[in-house]
């Protein structure tokens, strides 16, 4: 089942949760539950609706081996990338993560979560992709969207909050600077 046409070159909400079902099946046929911690993009879309698609799907999941196998599997019948569902994101993580379950879809065999909100600015921050004429991601719409969403009005306590997960020498001044910018040129 190719749920995707074949110039299609990022994952829909429909699509996506057609994949994590998919990978559900595939976990309980061999009676396994798998815990996918849901990151970046994927966040974005399904618990916020605040875009229509995204590249892949971040996450750090157990048990990390079966869950990779199954994905693959799942990706190679429907049509996806074999990266649809990637641990790339693992690096990025702060050592004192905050997660929910937040509005997130459940399924059998598969139990999903989320940073919450907060974290996953943090960690938007960090990354700080601007994004350019290339078609590279850009993490701006996504803070944009979050510092709102949070109802935060200025740079300082967006910069707090990155330093609650994240160690003041690993923040950057690339950070600091766009979140600035952001507020002090009304994008915010």
């Amino acid at each position: 089942m190719d749920v995707r046409g074949p110039s299609s070159s990022s994952l829909t909400r429909e699509e996506i949760l057609a994949a994590l079902g998919a990978l559900s099946d595939r976990l309980g046929e061999e009676g396994v539950t798998g815990e996918v911690c849901l990151y970046g993009g994927a966040v974005m879309v399904l618990a916020f609706n605040a875009r229509l698609a995204t590249k892949d799907v971040d996450a750090v999941f157990q048990p990390a081996a079966t869950v990779r196998d199954a994905a693959r599997q799942v990706g190679g019948a429907m049509g996806l990338p074999a990266d649809w569902l990637n641990d790339g994101v693992k690096g990025f993580t702060s050592a004192q993560p905050d997660v929910t379950a937040g509005g997130l879809p459940q399924f059998p065999h598969l139990r999903l979560t989320m940073p919450v909100p907060e974290y996953l600015l943090a960690m938007k921050c960090m990354a700080a992709r601007l994004g350019g004429t290339t078609g590279d991601q850009s993490d701006v719409p996504d803070i944009v969207f979050l510092t709102r969403h949070l109802g935060i009005t200025s740079a300082k306590p967006v910069l707090d909050l990155v330093a609650q997960y994240y160690p003041e020498n690993r923040i950057s001044v690339k950070t600091q600077y766009l979140i600035e910018g952001l507020f002090e040129e009304g994008k915010i």
